[in-house]
């Protein structure tokens, strides 16, 4: 069976000649990472701290992609000296280096209070201070070249992760601000969140995680379920995303945008539902009615200071799972399959979060405004929003 990679409509060779270092690439996300930028016509630099998974991720893509795919190198990205090994070996014996994927981390979790500062300290050498060493390393050279992409692999959690996701967030923020360092220099930088996906990090993170929330793993896990991809997804959106670096750049992106950027189905496909014609064109004009009210608040963050437009796009994928650029493609993606005939089933759960976030956005208002008439009248704005969403939601699904 060909990689997940390969059902796109990317070619083959759309990476040829580019050196990709992938960091923690020994299992998980990372080696479907490699294993897709690989397909990709990359050579691929399997960064691993353990030597028998980073030797048989090597072995992997080399036995289906060939011999000069994939070259393991042992490395410990939270040591400066063993980063710095790395990047002076593979220039030496592969070349430049192209494309940095700061896959790599830990994830300490506990109460605030109760995290041994020695695992915070692990936590930022990992999480952050070993992309920012490896930019130092390996964007100057990009630059003089004039092409590279950095990746920062970003997060969205919650209670008693904040040893992992305060690094996380700043590893997102170290993105955007090389990004708008990086304007036109043929050098691209975003982060992007893989999803949930369950690797063998995942299921230990959450056997420690679980009980803080008073739940089993497999409890925490289902809460969540529906929204899980497997380890190949998130690598070949990782990937796709690479080739289109440029129109991610700097933003703070998903997995699954990055397939739907390569034309590559995430997931089991969802049975076709038979919808009346008259249901699809009133649905579609509630959309474009729910599209451009989104849209107007895009532009509204866009006049903001560039602080306060960050916090409000921060908060907005926090809320949603989603970036708002990714938000406002989804709408735009139903509303052609709409126009088309078809009910767009792939993209209705976007709706549920917008609708949500407008929930979460009226209690924002509550804890923001203080004049009573003032606070009626943008309460009053937002439920309008929502119910636009609500009532398109409704025609969707044959209730109205």
């Amino acid at each position: 069976m060909p990689p997940l990679i390969a059902t796109g409509a990317l070619a083959p060779g759309a990476l040829a000649t580019r050196v990709a270092v992938v960091t923690g690439a020994g299992r998980g996300v990372g080696l479907e990472t490699a294993r897709a930028l690989a397909w990709l016509g990359a050579h691929v630099v399997v960064a691993e701290i353990d030597e028998v998974t980073g030797a048989e991720a090597e072995r992997l893509v080399r036995a289906e992609l060939g011999e000069k795919t994939a070259t393991f190198v042992q490395a410990d990205v939270g040591d400066e000296s063993s980063l710095a090994a790395l990047v002076t070996r593979v220039s030496a014996e592969l070349g430049p280096i192209d494309i940095v994927v700061n896959n790599a981390t830990v994830a300490p979790f506990g109460p605030v209070p109760g995290v041994e500062l020695s695992e915070w300290d692990l936590s930022y050498r990992v999480n952050l201070r070993a992309p920012v060493t490896l930019a130092r390393l390996c964007v100057p050279g990009m630059r003089e070249r004039g092409f590279g992409v950095f990746v920062c692999l970003s997060s969205v959690g919650g209670a008693f992760m904040a040893p992992y996701e305060t690094m996380k967030a700043a590893q997102v923020e170290l993105a955007h601000t090389m990004a708008a360092e990086l304007e036109d220099t043929g050098v691209f930088a975003f982060a992007i969140g893989p999803g949930q996906v369950m690797t063998p990090g995942l299921a230990a993170g959450v056997r420690r995680l679980a009980p803080f929330y008073r739940l089993t793993p497999e409890q925490f896990l289902a809460l969540n379920a529906a929204h899980e991809i497997s380890a190949e997804e998130a690598g070949a959106g990782i990937a796709a995303a690479v080739v289109f670096a440029e129109r991610f750049h700097g933003t703070e992106t998903s997995a699954i945008a990055g397939l739907t950027a390569a034309g590559i189905g995430a997931g089991e496909p969802q049975p076709a539902r038979e919808t009346p014609r008259g249901d699809l064109t009133e649905a579609g004009r509630a959309l474009r009615d729910a599209r451009t009210t989104f849209a107007e608040q895009l532009e509204g963050w866009a006049q903001r200071g560039i602080f306060e437009r960050k916090w409000m796009e921060r908060d907005f994928r926090r809320e949603t799972g989603v970036a708002p650029e990714e938000m406002l493609e989804g709408l735009d993606e139903l509303a052609q399959a709409l126009h088309e005939g078809k009910d767009g089933r792939r993209y209705w759960p976007l709706l549920p979060k917008l609708r949500d976030y407008y929930g979460h956005y009226e209690q924002l208002a509550k804890q923001h405004t203080k004049d009573r008439e003032v606070l009626s009248g943008q309460v009053a704005v937002i439920d309008a929003w929502r119910e636009q969403v609500s009532h398109l939601l409704r025609l969707l699904e044959g209730e109205e």
